[in-house]
């Protein structure tokens, strides 16, 4: 008489995310396609037996940051024999066999255009005991018609569209994401429905350069219209979009964000620089003065609204005077917040082999100066709110604080972060309620509200903080024939 084995447990799986939300929307992707394959996530401080890398190309240090993560999990893999690693995303699109050169003990590699073969290739490399790599160099199926796995049920990604047409000379983005490529809007409008029937509340619309959808229709004034139609879809309480780029930003634009009562009062808009001869070397096809126009036109029609941006420091060719004026720029806009980074020379980029590259104690020297005006601009800013009253949906996960704070953290309609108190007799609001309360404090990159007027209690923070998975949007159209 035989006994049968028993069954093997269900094999765990994490997922590491690097880079820019298109990235962090990519994960949720991956997540749910590897739990439509049978796989668990792992719970906390235990071994996963599958960790995807969805690694990002943008900064120099992506590249020491990935390949030091790798050599860690070498005696881990060691250990663990059921163990498989995997790598997609830009960094992955770029290196693609280099990756397996560098790191034999990775199982799969994959691009920016095949996430969906995911499951498929870590079956092939167990079952063949040999790496995999595929990286497509095209986009088959639009990534939206994948399953999805979110980690809250009050916010969502949409994704717009994919790719970007422009040719900036420090970014090696459209070369790993392709030409852009746009969805129905049809399409769109249906996923964000579903979505808010999910329980919902708030969606960002992504894409490379989010403001250029209708490039592939021939409309130009397909996003403002888009943001429209947001506007007419019941229980969706707040729209964003990211990231736009000036070249884009149109009138027709600025209006549909005033005049739509569900689109929030922020913009995050990249600057890069304030020079008009770094931003020609960049090949951003915009100026300084036109710059300014929009954020003057933007602040006309909405004053309150919290304006954020993305700055280079030490562009090759940036003299004392190219980074005056990105700091003109910077007190003349009063941003709300500035995402600064040193520039990273990345190989393939015309930028690389440009003359003048900035030693690093300059740009560093620049940098330390930038972010000081940025943030007492940003203070300044966020000390006028101090006794207005924000609604704040709450976080989950990492937007709560510590216990000894005795208050939970959220994002105001502007986007800025605020820290709330919890009032005893309102109850401890969920992730996904809303919390009215008046700014008692500001910091540079936070608020503190601890007068509590009400609490609402929304149907996302009934369903809590358990992932929600999307595979209901399985069967969405693929990509429209060009």
């Amino acid at each position: 008489m035989t006994t049968s084995s028993p069954a093997l447990a269900p094999r765990t799986y994490q997922v590491r995310t690097y880079g820019c939300q298109m990235n962090v929307h990519d994960s949720e992707r991956l997540a749910g396609l590897l739990e439509s394959a049978g796989y668990l996530p792992v719970t906390d401080g235990e071994v996963a037996d599958v960790v995807v890398f969805n690694t990002c190309a943008v900064r120099e240090n992506a590249d020491n940051r990935l390949y030091g993560n790798l050599s860690h999990l070498v005696p881990v893999k060691d250990a663990n024999p059921r163990m498989q690693i995997a790598v997609g995303g830009c960094l992955a699109q770029k290196d693609q066999g280099e990756i397996l050169r560098k790191a034999p003990w990775v199982d799969v590699v994959f691009g920016t255009h095949n996430i969906g073969s995911l499951p498929l290739l870590l079956e092939r490399a167990r079952i063949q005991g040999e790496a995999q790599l595929e990286i497509k160099e095209a986009l088959e199926v639009f990534p939206s018609s994948l399953p999805t796995k979110r980690d809250a049920a009050y916010a969502a990604y949409v994704s717009i569209s994919v790719g970007c047409n422009n040719t900036c000379t420090f970014c090696i983005v459209p070369a790993l994401r392709g030409t852009e490529k746009d969805r129905r809007a049809g399409d769109i409008l249906a996923e964000i429905g579903m979505l808010v029937d999910q329980g919902v509340l708030e969606i960002t619309l992504l894409g490379q350069n989010v403001n250029a959808y209708g490039v592939e229709f021939g409309d130009r004034r397909a996003f403002g219209k888009l943001l429209r139609a947001c506007g007419e879809i019941p229980g969706l309480e707040r729209v964003r979009f990211i990231s736009p780029h000036p070249r884009d930003f149109t009138d027709d634009v600025i209006d549909a964000m005033a005049e739509t009562a569900n689109v929030m009062p922020q913009l995050h808009m990249p600057l890069q620089s304030g020079s008009d001869s770094i931003l020609q070397a960049m090949r951003r096809s915009y100026r300084q003065e036109r710059y300014l126009g929009i954020i003057e036109k933007v602040r006309k029609v909405m004053p309150e609204a919290a304006i954020t941006t993305d700055i280079i420091v030490g562009f090759p060719g940036e003299t004392e005077e190219d980074f005056e004026q990105t700091v003109h720029v910077v007190r003349e806009a009063k941003f709300a917040g500035a995402y600064t980074f040193l520039y990273s020379q990345r190989p393939g980029t015309p930028a690389a082999a440009m003359p003048g590259q900035i030693p690093h104690e300059v740009m560093q020297d620049r940098y330390l100066r930038l972010v000081d005006v940025a943030n007492d601009i940003a203070w300044a800013e966020n000390k006028r709110l101090i006794g207005r009253t924000v609604d704040v949906l709450v976080a989950g996960g990492e937007g709560r604080k510590d216990v000894k704070t005795e208050r939970v953290s959220g994002r105001a309609p502007d986007n800025r972060l605020v820290h709330v108190a919890q009032a005893s007799e309102f109850g401890v609001p969920r992730p996904g309620d809303i919390v009215t309360a008046e700014v008692t404090y500001a910091a540079p990159h936070h608020l503190v509200a601890d007068r509590v007027i009400a609490v609402r209690r929304t149907r996302a923070g009934d369903l809590g903080e358990q992932p929600v998975d999307n595979s209901v949007l399985l069967g969405l159209p693929a990509l429209r024939p060009v």
